[in-house]
């Protein structure tokens, strides 16, 4: 990797961002790629919610459709595991195994500070291994597996019990869960078990904020630590900072980039997009004002941590939308959060019934409303 030279420092407007983060995102032009390759470029799906990746795929992929998602999980080369943030995301094999070593603070963290308390002076290897040969044993849900720990850890808490495994042990979530038309309780096996190899022994920081850049950048050390909750990554930076371009935003913080990631002009048009609950875009920068104002921001994400389905205009969070079906009708109801022309609302109506098309199929009778 070679040293770069940038005389100048340049500002990047908040549109500016809009439209690199757009670019990188697939949302300013569909694209004709394979699941998987879309699925690795993003660095993972947000997945808390079955279908988001679906949703998030569909609106990225020119005529994707379901089953190449839910082939890909039956196969085993994608899988629902919990990563960045210690949430649930769909990555592939591939990724699982570079990015899940690199996770483990995040997740200890997360675990200290839930049910710390109610793990004081537990022999961790002897709670690590039982959880293990259980959920080796026989596919469980978190449920179970606290239940049956407790047998051997009675003064313990469950819940804290299964959230101490899933945090020591690399757990994936199997099929059914996760395909599309399927329901079924979360179950749990070993990463190991069900993917037949190991973690990568020597997990790459650095290589991971790249990527995370190729993906949502430009950005700061504040949004690198938001998207993957780690902490400290500053040092990490000041490693990389020779090989990256830097900018600053219109607040004068500094953010760092891939020299060869596009950055279109400001004048690039964006389409309308229907973006899925848990997209991406709106989880993984601490200052996310370059798709999301904050006066919209308590309309997005609810109290009990639902992100709930957006729509897009020019390159904003503009609005809400969701699928109802009742008696063989699927009807889309889009709520702007500001006035629609004639023409974003006329284009709003082809993606929507493209949606409804993905979502509903023939076996509804489609219908659009705007709120």
């Amino acid at each position: 990797m070679s040293i770069l030279k940038q005389d100048a420092v340049p500002v990047l407007s908040k549109r500016a961002l809009n439209r690199a983060l757009l670019a990188r995102q697939m949302l300013l032009k569909r694209v004709n790629l394979p699941a998987l390759d879309v699925i690795e470029r993003l660095v993972g799906l947000q997945a808390q919610a079955p279908n988001s990746p679906y949703y998030g795929l569909w609106t990225r992929i020119e005529g994707f459709r379901q089953e190449e998602l839910s082939r890909l999980i039956q196969e085993k080369r994608a899988v629902r595991i919990a990563l960045m943030r210690a949430t649930i995301h769909l990555v592939s094999a591939r990724d699982y195994r570079e990015l899940r070593p690199l996770m483990q603070l995040v997740l200890e963290r997360g675990l200290k500070g839930n049910y710390g308390k109610y793990l004081l002076g537990v022999d961790e290897k002897a709670l690590a291994d039982a959880g293990l040969a259980l959920v080796e044993e026989q596919p469980m849900t978190f449920s179970e597996l606290g239940k049956r720990l407790n047998e051997q850890w009675p003064d313990r808490d469950p819940e804290a019990l299964a959230a101490a495994i899933r945090t020591w042990v690399p757990l994936v979530q199997l099929p059914p869960r996760g395909l599309w038309g399927e329901s079924g309780q979360a179950l749990h096996t070993s990463a190991e078990r069900w993917l037949g190899s190991s973690n990568s022994s020597e997990p790459e920081v650095e290589q991971m904020i790249q990527r995370y850049l190729g993906a949502f950048g430009p950005a700061s050390v504040k949004d690198m630590q938001m998207w993957s909750g780690l902490t400290r990554l500053r040092d990490v930076v000041d490693k990389l900072r020779p090989h990256l371009f830097r900018f600053y935003d219109e607040q004068g913080i500094e953010l760092f980039d891939l020299p060869e990631a596009p950055r279109p002009d400001t004048d690039t048009p964006s389409p309308p997009r229907l973006l899925g609950d848990f997209d991406n875009i709106l989880l993984s920068h601490a200052d996310r004002s370059r798709i999301l104002d904050e006066s919209y921001r308590k309309r997005v994400f609810t109290n009990n941590g639902i992100i709930r389905s957006v729509i897009l205009i020019d390159g904003l969070v503009s609005g809400l939308w969701r699928i109802n079906r009742s008696r063989g009708t699927a009807v889309l109801t889009i709520e702007p959060f500001i006035p629609l022309s004639s023409e974003e609302q006329y284009e709003l109506e082809q993606e929507g019934t493209q949606l409804l098309n993905f979502a509903a199929g023939e076996d509804h009778t489609h219908e659009i409303l705007f709120m």
